[in-house]
């Protein structure tokens, strides 16, 4: 019973800091999306493909949440964006408190979108609220099918299913129908978008359909 007390009472000062975020972004007119998956699944050249795709057309920002190192920071950097690192030094996700540091550090006023490239971790950041407007989810091919069934919490809590990978399908045991029914099963509102940032196919649909709620 104390655990779960200690727990709640986290959350309840985690959720209080994310409304405080919230009250920012929209006096900033900053659209937030807190890209989460599981380690190696391509948040990373999901979002240097994003970035590419709108250069030109918002004014884009990014924070990025690692256990270690500044290398997906660094990445995103040659874009020519804001960028803000966070090293949680093996926290297992990024939360309100840390958001809000690392947008003191940030000028938002212009800034159109911001993305939270969450540490990949498909358990602990479904619990978290950042301020974000949205979770965005991404599940790769290489994960297999049945990511949806084991992770539940983050498929229900996210508002946008990224699949990647596709170009890899034909060689992989994965089942592209089944994994979208079993995420749509769980999440009925999730809107899917099935992309390869090797080939580049899906990139401008999912570029479009953020585009046009910034």
């Amino acid at each position: 019973m104390a655990i779960v007390t200690i727990e709640r009472k986290v959350l309840e000062k985690n959720d209080e800091l994310a409304e405080q975020n919230r009250e920012l972004f929209r006096k900033s007119a900053t659209f937030v999306i807190n890209l989460v998956s599981s380690p190696g699944s391509g948040k990373t050249s999901l979002l240097e493909k994003t970035i590419e795709s709108l250069k030109g057309k918002i004014k884009i920002a990014v924070i990025e949440g690692d256990v270690q190192t500044d290398l997906d920071a660094q990445r995103v950097a040659k874009f020519d964006v804001p960028v803000v690192q966070l090293v949680t030094n093996g926290g297992c996700h990024l939360d309100a408190k840390l958001v809000q540091d690392a947008v003191s550090r940030l000028e938002l006023d212009g800034v159109n979108l911001l993305v939270i490239e969450n540490v990949g971790n498909l358990v602990c950041p479904a619990g978290y609220d950042l301020g974000e407007a949205m979770k965005v989810v991404v599940a790769s091919t290489t994960e297999g099918d049945d990511k949806p069934l084991k992770y539940p919490a983050m498929f229900r809590n996210a508002s946008v299913l990224i699949i990647n990978k596709i170009d890899l399908l034909p060689y992989l045991n994965c089942n592209l129908a089944e994994l979208k029914k079993n995420a749509l099963q769980i999440n009925p509102n999730l809107a899917v978008f099935e992309v390869s940032c090797t080939t580049g196919s899906g990139i401008k649909e999912w570029s479009d359909w953020l585009f046009a709620r910034t």
